[in-house]
């Protein structure tokens, strides 16, 4: 049960460490390409560019990845590739598809199988996998060349360029083939038709005959990798990591666990080799793998060896009383009859909505590596985990800096970073500094509305959908229930996450579906509204507090200044990160998960 988290936590961070090294030599300019390759970079470089010039640049490109998108998947009815035809999805899934597949978020209310055609998954799907995750990672080496006071960021054409080429590239290609040797689908077929082995299993057609299975096939090998590395997640099955041709075998499983964490963890380390300040890369790098573990064991112990409380006996029966305005007194009460429990073997603990073929505990870890990483990859069904569980991914979600995506954890990392040197500054009356320089009003100001836009993205259109049909009519399960899968949806698309906790009626499907989902439209366009704030402006905000912080001198080294390599700056930033995200979190984990937990009736009843 042990074995699979802690061997692939351990292998990661071995291979972790030096992949830190090689990437920041690509970000400092110090790989040597072939000339072939540095003929197309030098085409590709405009000059060196300030804080404004790389973020409009990186904003513009964001904007032609949107129109290009919208494109492709509009035009999905008449391009090759399609031999079945499918055509386009509803405009309002379009966009949101688009907006979350560009943004890292890979949210899908779409099932790829049923609605993609190869030509999208490949010239949608793929190319932002890519593309969406360069752009984090492009985003954090400014930030890092502004914190050491250079003049300029760097290029951020040139920087897509050599994470592209130089990083995903071979990454992806070593990957793939360990993948295909695994038995991964690699193929421009689109379907096979197959005869069951129990005939007219599928029905029977109109002529009596037995009816054919139809099994979706795909450039898999190439499409899982970088869907893993790049913390995509966005799965070519509805079933995503769960589906056999997604994951094939217990090895499968134990690279992409490990591919989906191996560039966050690598971007800590290339933090502090690019600053020049590894120790203190290592204090952070502590801090986040002490949270990993924690909601790694957290969701193992209570849901891998703890029974589903929806299947045990409730022998007694329960009363309770609840506030009713038109009840005498102001309270009605409920009397909850006996329960008996269902003749099922929970030994081995919630076996519901599991993938079992790789083992009891690694559907747990994968649920919560895939949040701490934002990766949003599942291999099993997150409403099914116990109320208590469930609290792992959503904190994941909701503090958004356990490793993180590529480049934007570390992003979110170093906001709980600036204000708690802040608060400690403020303790022990001496102005707060990082790296030597003073941090004042106007890098707090930036650090607050970066902090504060993901809380606001999640609890205002929670409470918006919880109060109206939008979110009423969607949910699928009652009370405290229902409230998490509001919440976790809109948790998933403010972290740029992209899991779900599903259960919601989110779905419009192909624009020609006669029976759409009926809150489909407002979730669609909420759901990417969300999902674009909540990923450019955590970009845009600490880029300028970097800008405006490495503006300043350097101050000297002395007696007063807090050490930011230390055991004692650990439990600081470990502490600010708890607190502040108890601050803004615990409310509504208690309206959720805690409410169902403790509530009278498991699952929301």
């Amino acid at each position: 049960m042990w074995l699979l988290p802690i061997s692939v936590i351990i292998f990661t961070i071995i291979i972790a460490v030096p992949l830190s090294r090689y990437m920041a030599k690509i970000m400092d300019g110090g790989y040597r390409a072939p000339k072939v390759l540095q003929w197309f970079e030098k085409r590709l470089n405009s000059g060196p560019q300030n804080w404004k010039q790389y973020t409009v640049a990186l904003l513009v490109f964001n904007t032609v990845l949107f129109v290009y998108g919208y494109i492709v998947l509009s035009l999905q009815p008449r391009m090759p590739l399609n031999p079945r035809g499918l055509g386009m999805l509803a405009p309002t899934t379009v966009f949101h598809t688009v907006i979350s597949f560009i943004t890292n978020t890979n949210m899908q209310h779409y099932s790829g199988d049923v609605a993609f055609s190869n030509f999208s998954q490949i010239f949608f799907c793929i190319a932002n996998f890519f593309l969406s995750a360069s752009v984090g990672l492009c985003a954090l080496a400014a930030i890092i060349r502004a914190l050491r006071g250079d003049l300029a960021l760097g290029n951020f054409f040139v920087d897509m360029w050599r994470v592209i080429v130089y990083m995903f590239l071979p990454a992806a290609f070593v990957i793939s083939l360990v993948f295909l040797a695994q038995g991964m689908p690699m193929t421009y077929q689109n379907d096979y038709q197959v005869a069951t082995l129990e005939p007219a299993a599928m029905g029977t057609a109109d002529n009596g005959q037995p009816k054919q299975q139809t099994i979706v096939v795909g450039p898999l090998a190439a499409f899982v990798p970088m869907k893993m590395m790049g913390t995509n997640g966005g799965g070519f099955f509805g079933m995503n990591s769960a589906h056999p041709f997604e994951n094939p075998s217990a090895a499968t499983n134990f690279f992409e666990t490990f591919c989906m964490m191996l560039f966050p963890m690598a971007l800590v380390l290339m933090f502090g080799r690019m600053l020049g300040r590894f120790r203190h890369a290592m204090v952070i790098f502590s801090v986040m793998l002490l949270l990993l573990v924690g909601t790694v064991l957290w969701v193992i112990y209570f849901d891998t060896l703890k029974p589903n409380p929806g299947l045990t006996a409730h022998p007694q029966s329960r009363t309770f009383e609840i506030a009713s305005a038109t009840a005498p007194g102001g309270k009605r009460v409920i009397t909850l009859p006996p329960v008996a429990g269902l003749p099922v073997d929970q030994h081995l603990g919630n076996l519901e909505g599991k993938e079992l073929r790789f083992g009891t505990s690694a559907a747990a870890t994968f649920a919560a590596a895939t949040v701490d990483v934002t990766c949003g990859a599942v291999n099993c069904e997150h409403d099914s985990l116990n109320p208590i569980a469930a609290l792992s991914p959503f904190v994941g979600m909701w503090l958004n800096c356990i490793y993180g995506g590529k480049g934007v954890g570390m992003i979110n990392l170093l906001l709980f970073l600036i204000i708690g040197i802040f608060l400690a500054g403020q303790m022990v009356g001496r102005t707060p500094e990082y790296l030597g320089r003073k941090i004042g009003g106007r890098e707090m100001t930036l650090a607050m509305i970066a902090l504060l836009v993901h809380p606001f993205l999640i609890l205002e259109p929670s409470g918006l959908y919880a109060a109206t049909n939008w979110g009423i009519k969607a949910e699928n399960n009652p009370a405290a229930h229902g409230l998490s899968e509001i919440v976790y949806q809109f948790s998933s698309s403010s972290a740029n996450n992209g899991s779900a906790f599903d259960g919601l009626g989110v779905s419009y499907g192909l624009n020609n579906n006669p029976s759409p989902s009926p809150e489909a439209v407002p979730w669609d366009i909420g759901g990417g509204l969300v999902i674009m704030f909540g990923r450019f402006l955590p970009i845009v905000a600490p880029i300028a507090m970097a800008a405006f912080l490495g503006m300043k001198k350097k101050t000297p080294f002395g007696l007063g200044t807090l050490r930011d390599d230390t055991f004692t700056f650990g439990c600081l930033l470990f502490g600010t990160i708890v607190i502040v995200g108890a601050l803004l979190f615990l409310p509504v984990a208690a309206l959720g998960p805690l409410a169902e937990h403790l509530g009278p009736i498991p699952f929301g009843g």
